[in-house]
């Protein structure tokens, strides 16, 4: 830049030079004259008094002025503003544009420099080190700029999402109406960081802090790879882009390697009612044209799984034992680390034998409360009371501890534990129920209520007897609902006479769930260690075995086999669950 006048009442300006010979000035005709500002307004008199003679250039400050951008970003020696040729300067703007021209700050009109000669023609040249300061409190902003610059309200809520990293960032949202979310797993699949970036977001919303979300790219093609090896969530988030059949096909192939009972949401970006109405047929949960908002994911979340008029979230797995020390409790036990280590859903462990229970014992808890004041207080039960009461054993798997004391007597009603089974299934996925070897009102009606119920049994006279009554009286009171499985524990122990398998599998007229060998130090090494089967042993068969019967009791398709081909129509497996 030139050194500036010495009277206080001149207009200095910049005096160009050819950049493509270092710092020596341009050619006297290609000069500004001094004093010339095109931004001045017609009839103006100091306008009037000048003649543009070769163009316009960059408008002059007064001298003392110093432009913060410029003094940040200061122009490089031997480069300075272009003189346009008189023939393409623009005439002089009518008043208006005058007026909205004077608006915009001189800062932000990014210099263009000459190109180089011997290329022609080309893009302009940005001078080293130039950073033009984005627009801030104006009324009008080059186009050209950035929406974030255009829009300072959506610059003020830009972050870096703290999950994914996705860093796009919708406007703020009014939460207050909002209902807390379930323990629920929901894995999105996304195609554009717009939708990754809000479902981010939520995940990290307080009332969303039971869910289990994981957000990543990829679309409906990567969630179909993903779930040929895993096992899907309680709900499955897909962006497409596709409309129609192109959609359909995609889903198709999306349906033939989740689980049965898997809620599938749809976020799209075609506003078709048709479509709309070709998905719900078809079993999808719901569809949602981006943009989305947080609201609208809690909502659809929360009417899902919470809605009072749909089916319970939880499903509800009883364990007992046709005979004292046949090993229930220690099954219900694995079972549930099964559930919650290798699906990654969450599960609630509730110990019912309330003096003699073990499960605080194999988990290694000591929680101060537990079910007792649950039972106790049935009447003040809800799910945040219930989250007090629960003792955390991992991510996913939560403890309802017996107090395990005989300091009072444990005498309930035939309706006491109804109350506590409702607010678990609302809320959770999977409620483990630990049930001692009784016969009362309360366990009859907890066991009628179950949607599976295990019987652990060992290939004795005894459980034969025990196992069969069981069966006949539950079917009385399940008459609709599967029959319970059998699990035959503490197979071939030497030198003890036993009842066959198929012996003891006839006259019941079913077919084993599970057969567990007699695995003395195992299951005591585990014991005195606090570990489950699979942490003590993961390749053992036991811990094949209770890993199979995981995958039964969930309705999950096990990992290891292939997903073959299927001929119902799209989506077939939750349009099942919704009739």
């Amino acid at each position: 830049m030139s050194d500036t006048a010495q009277d206080p009442n001149a207009i200095s300006m910049a005096v160009p030079v050819d950049a493509a010979h270092g710092d020596q000035p341009m050619a006297p005709d290609m000069q500004v004259p001094q004093g010339y500002d095109p931004m001045a307004v017609p009839g103006d008199p100091a306008a009037a008094a000048m003649e543009p003679v070769s163009g316009l250039a960059m408008p002059a400050e007064p001298t003392g002025y110093t432009d913060p951008v410029m003094q940040a970003n200061p122009m490089p020696a031997g480069l300075a503003m272009p003189v346009q040729d008189p023939a393409v300067a623009p005439t002089a703007p009518p008043m208006a544009d005058a007026m909205s021209a004077s608006m915009v700050n001189p800062a932000m009109a990014a210099p263009v420099m000459p190109t180089d000669p011997d290329q022609g023609f080309g893009e302009p040249l940005q001078p080293q080190g130039y950073a033009p300061e984005p627009a801030q409190d104006f009324a009008y902003a080059d186009p050209a700029m950035s929406d974030a610059s255009v829009f300072p309200e959506a610059e003020s809520t830009a972050q870096e999402a703290p999950m994914g990293g996705y860093a796009y960032v919708g406007p703020e949202e009014d939460m207050s109406g909002v209902r807390p979310v379930p323990r629920v797993s929901i894995q999105a699949f996304c195609e554009t960081e717009a939708v990754a970036g809000i479902i981010d977001r939520a995940a990290n919303d307080r009332r969303m802090a039971k869910a289990h979300v994981s957000v990543q790219l990829g679309g409906i093609p990567a969630a179909t790879d993903y779930y040929q090896t895993a096992a899907t969530p309680n709900l499955i988030i897909v962006e497409s882009q596709l409309r129609d059949e192109g959609l359909l096909q995609l889903l198709q192939g999306l349906a033939e390697v989740c689980d049965e009972g898997s809620n599938v949401m749809v976020v799209g970006h075609a506003n078709d009612v048709q479509l709309y109405r070709e998905l719900m047929s078809r079993g999808v949960s719901e569809y949602l044209v981006a943009p989305i908002t947080m609201v609208q994911l809690m909502t659809i979340v929360n009417d899902l799984f919470v809605n009072p008029d749909s089916e319970p979230l939880g499903n509800t797995m009883t364990f007992i034992g046709a005979k004292g020390g046949v090993g229930s409790s220690t099954l219900a036990h694995n079972i549930a680390f099964a559930i919650s280590s290798e699906f990654e859903s969450d599960v609630i462990l509730a110990d019912m034998d309330l003096p003699f229970g073990t499960a605080n014992i194999d988990f290694d808890q000591d929680p101060a409360q537990g079910i007792a004041d649950a039972v106790f207080s049935s009447d003040r039960i809800d799910d945040t009371y219930l989250d007090r009461l629960l003792a955390k054993c991992s991510d996913h798997l939560s403890l309802l501890a017996a107090p395990s004391t005989l300091e009072r007597e444990y005498d309930f009603g035939p309706q006491d534990f109804m109350q506590l089974l409702e607010v678990a299934q609302r809320g959770t996925p999977n409620v483990v129920l630990d049930m001692p070897h009784v016969w009362t009102g309360w366990s009859r009606n907890v066991l009628a209520a179950s949607d599976r119920v295990v019987i652990t049994a060992m290939p004795d006279l005894a459980s034969l007897r025990n196992t069969k009554n069981l069966l006949e009286t539950l079917k009385e009171i399940r008459p609709n609902d599967e029959a319970p499985l059998i699990v035959l524990n503490q197979v071939n122990v030497p030198k003890r006479p036993e009842i066959s398998i198929d012996d003891f599998m006839e006259p019941l007229e079913l077919k084993a769930a599970a057969v567990i060998p007699f695995e003395p130090a195992l299951f005591g090494n585990a014991s005195n260690n606090g570990q489950m089967i699979a942490e003590a042993d993961p390749k053992s068969e036991v811990a094949a075995a209770i890993q199979n019967l995981a995958h039964t009791l969930t309705n999950r398709r096990d990992a290891s086999e292939k997903p073959g081909k299927k001929t119902s129509s799209l989506l077939s497996f939750l349009s099942r669950k919704k009739a």
